[in-house]
C-alpha cells in the first residue's frame, strides 16, 4: 500500500508497506508476506515500480487460483468417472435383487440365448440396463433367508473360515513382525527374505504344495486345510514388519528402562502404536479370504464345506433373481467391516504406523 501527502513535488513523502525480500513474488499459500513500515521520500518512478509490482502480484495470484480451480475440477471429473465405473456393478446387483426372474431375463435375455450355429453360445453386444424395477419384490430374499437354509449355511461357512484366519494370522504375524523389526542377526534376514519371496508368488503357485502338505497331514477335505495356510500367510508378517520398524527405538528403550520386560513392551507399547496398521491389515485379510474361491474348490471336495463364494457360482440362470439376492447378502458383512475400520484403513495406508511427531 502506498500513501502520499503531496502531489505537486517531484519526490513525495510516502509510507510504503513492503516485505523485506521478494515482496510480491513467490508467496506460499497466497498469503501476504510479513511487512515492515518505513517512511522515506520516493520518486515518481519508484512509486510506479511499486504499483507495477503489486499489480503483477495480483495477476499472478489470480492466475494461480484459476489453475488450481481447473485442476480440482478435472480431478473431480476423472474421479467421478472411475467411481461410476466401479460402483455400476454394485448398483446393478442391488437393484436387480429386487426384480423378478422374468424381468431380469427380459433385460438380460440375450446373454442367456444360445444358437446351434457352430455350436457356440450367442452373446448379444447390447444389454438393456435397468436401475429401477417395474415391480419391487422381496420374494427372493424370503426364499434365501427362510426357505433355503443352504444359503445361510454357506454364509456361516464363510464366517467360520474367515474369522479364525483373521484372528490367528494377526496373532502369529504380530509376534513374528516384532522379532523381525527389533532383533538383529543374519538368520533373521534370510528368513524374512524367504517370506518376501513367498508373498510375491501368486497363490496358484503355492496351491499345489498346500494340497500335498494337507494330504500328508491327513487334513485334506477338512476345514484345517483352509485354516492352516491362511493363518501362516506371509502377507501380514511383511506388512506388520514395516509398521513395527517405524516405532522409535527411544520409546522401546524408555519402557525397558522403566522395568518393562519384552512381553510387556510388545503388548503395552508396540501393539497400541501399531493399532491403525493392525486394523487395516485385518480388513484386507478379511476381504481376501471372504472372496476365496480356488482354495475351497481344490482342497475341499465335499460341498457341505464350501463357503458362499463357491456356492454363488452354482446358481443357474433359472434362479437369477435369487442369485442377485444372495450376492447382496454376501456383500453385507464385508461392507460393514470396511465401514467400521475405514478410518483405521486410511490411517494405516497413509501413515504406516509409528508415532506421530
Amino acid at each position: 500500500m502506498i500513501r502520499h501527502n503531496d502531489s505537486s513535488t517531484e519526490y513525495r513523502e510516502c509510507i510504503v508497506e513492503r516485505a523485506p525480500q521478494n515482496r510480491w513474488m513467490d508467496i506460499e499459500g497466497g498469503k501476504p508476506p510479513k511487512v515492515v513500515k518505513e517512511k522515506r521520500a520516493y520518486s515518481k518512478e519508484e512509486i510506479k515500480k511499486e504499483i507495477a509490482l503489486y499489480r503483477k502480484f495480483i495477476r499472478d495470484h489470480k492466475r494461480k487460483k484459476r489453475i488450481e480451480v481447473l485442476e480440482i475440477a478435472i480431478g473431480t471429473v476423472i474421479c467421478g468417472i472411475f467411481a461410476v465405473i466401479f460402483l455400476l456393478p454394485i448398483i446393478l446387483t442391488i437393484t436387480n435383487s429386487f426384480m423378478s426372474s422374468s424381468e431380469i431375463n427380459s433385460n438380460y435375455g440375450a446373454i442367456f440365448a444360445t444358437t446351434s450355429t457352430g455350436g457356440k453360445v450367442f452373446i448379444s453386444k447390447t444389454v438393456n440396463l435397468k436401475f429401477i424395477p417395474d415391480i419391487i419384490t422381496l420374494s427372493q430374499y424370503y426364499v434365501a433367508l427362510f426357505k433355503s437354509p443352504a444359503y445361510l449355511f454357506k454364509f456361516w461357512n464363510s464366517v467360520i473360515y474367515v474369522v479364525p484366519i483373521v484372528v490367528f494370522q494377526l496373532a502369529v504375524s504380530s509376534l513374528a513382525s516384532y522379532g523381525f523389526a527389533r532383533y538383529t542377526g543374519k538368520v533373521k534376514g534370510v528368513i524374512f527374505f524367504f517370506y518376501v519371496i513367498i508373498m510375491m508368488m501368486p497363490y496358484q503357485v503355492t496351491l499345489v504344495p498346500n494340497y500335498l502338505v494337507s494330504e500328508y497331514l491327513n487334513i485334506l477335505d477338512t476345514r484345517w486345510s483352509i485354516w492352516l495356510p491362511g493363518i501362516f500367510s506371509p502377507f501380514a508378517v511383511y506388512m506388520l514388519t514395516k509398521f513395527m520398524r517405524r516405532i522409535p527405538v527411544s520409546v522401546l528403550e524408555a519402557a525397558r528402562i522403566d522395568g518393562a520386560n519384552e512381553w510387556s513392551i510388545f503388548t503395552n507399547v508396540a501393539m497400541p502404536l501399531c493399532k491403525g496398521g493392525i486394523v487395516s491389515i485385518a480388513i484386507l485379510i478379511f476381504i481376501d479370504y471372504w472372496n476365496m474361491v480356488e482354495q475351497p474348490i481344490i482342497l475341499l471336495s465335499d460341498d457341505y464345506l464350501h463357503p458362499l463364494s463357491v456356492f454363488l457360482s452354482k446358481i443357474n440362470s433359472g434362479e437369477i433373481s435369487l442369485a442377485f439376492a444372495v450376492a447382496v447378502i454376501y456383500m453385507v458383512l464385508p461392507m460393514l467391516v470396511f465401514l467400521y475400520g475405514e478410518e483405521y484403513l486410511i490411517e494405516g495406508i497413509t501413515y504406516q504406523g509409528g508415532v506421530k511427531g
